[in-house]
């Protein structure tokens, strides 16, 4: 299978995640990395390929099959449009944009430039083995009708996150777009359209012109309810970072979970995968025992997963499986729970 070459735009935290998935691919090749401010020599010795300093000097090359856009949030739209322009597919990560407004020219553009199927946005839990046996479970009506959810986002960011990009101490860069919007989507997919949100916000810790906590609650579609407590200050380990064990960066720890749904018949915790239900025949009442499983899957790197599809999607054999829609829908949902957190 002819190799894909893949360029990565950003060289940041993520950025960097990509870089070496796509370095260490078998089908799938590190083209090279823009980023204005890395050492060429610390990329070439690491990867062994170049460095471009801006996205026109990448756009100008003929051996570029695709693009990745890990950069700050409120690059992506111009970034994504210039890619879509020039005829690249693109991996926006999230969000797709740093606004709603802005998200939609991208959408609109894509489809001017007949490039909707060739553009994804960077929910790389999507691909997770995990979340995909949670939905399965769901859907299959093993808890009964889904009636609420209880979700945590709470981890401790330290002072070195901020001073690498300062950006996220800025409007659009807080826990909320940051880190809320890959929730968002992960509630989606369990759970279905999010339809009203109420919400209230703080920074009194950490004192910068973002959010550093977050408390929401959420009605979806089919009429169950949601709660969602965010903080980026909190020590604590219930996040999904520090439950899936999805990525060895960060500590893990595997007597905590980050969601509890649950239904009339069970619930189930995610990403732990206990499934508590009562059995068949049983009345479903607290006066009941419910008898109880944990459930095993194979892990998977999500990122490197979804690197495979984009390949896959540059050689139009597949399309994507989250769309400039789904970008779009998520970021929806986040940009109205931080309008709901503003005071007054």
């Amino acid at each position: 299978m002819p190799r894909i070459n893949i360029a990565v735009v950003g060289f940041g935290l993520i950025g960097q995640e990509h870089a070496q998935r796509l370095h260490d691919a078998p089908n799938l090749g590190l083209a090279c990395v823009v980023d204005p401010v890395a050492d060429p020599a610390v990329i070439q010795a690491r990867f062994g390929c170049p460095l471009e300093p801006d996205l026109e000097a990448l756009l100008a090359r003929d051996d570029i099959d695709g693009v990745v856009l890990a950069t700050p949030n409120d690059l992506h739209a111009a970034q994504a449009i210039q890619c879509i322009q020039a005829g690249f597919p693109v991996l926006i990560e999230k969000p797709i944009a740093h606004s709603l407004e802005q998200a939609l020219e991208v959408q609109a553009q894509a489809k001017h430039h007949a490039m909707l199927d060739r553009c994804l946005v960077g929910h790389h839990r999507v691909y997770s083995a995990t979340m995909q046996r949670a939905r399965d479970i769901i859907s299959s009506g093993q808890i009964g009708q889904p009636v609420a959810v209880n979700a945590t986002a709470l981890f401790f960011k330290p002072a070195d996150y901020f001073k690498a990009g300062a950006w996220r101490t800025q409007p659009g860069g807080g826990p909320i777009l940051i880190n809320l919007i890959h929730e968002v989507g992960n509630l989606r997919a369990l759970l279905g359209e999010i339809t009203e949100v109420v919400g209230l916000s703080s920074r009194a810790t950490r004192q910068f012109a973002v959010e550093d906590t977050a408390g929401v609650v959420m009605r979806f579609e089919s009429g169950a309810m949601g709660t969602f407590l965010l903080s980026d200050c909190a020590a604590s380990t219930h996040s999904w970072e520090q439950t899936s064990g999805e990525n060895p960066s960060y500590h893990r720890d595997n007597a905590a979970h980050c969601y509890l749904v649950a239904g009339t018949r069970g619930s189930l915790s995610v990403p732990d995968l206990r499934l508590q239900r009562f059995a068949e025949g049983t009345e479903s009442s607290w006066w009941n025992p419910m008898q109880s499983q944990s459930i095993t899957v194979a892990a998977v790197d999500p990122l490197v997963a979804q690197l495979e599809h984009f390949g896959e999607v540059i050689r139009r054999r597949q399309r994507p499986k989250v769309s400039l829609a789904d970008g779009i829908e998520n970021l929806r949902v986040a940009e109205q729970i931080a309008n709901a957190c503003r005071p007054g």
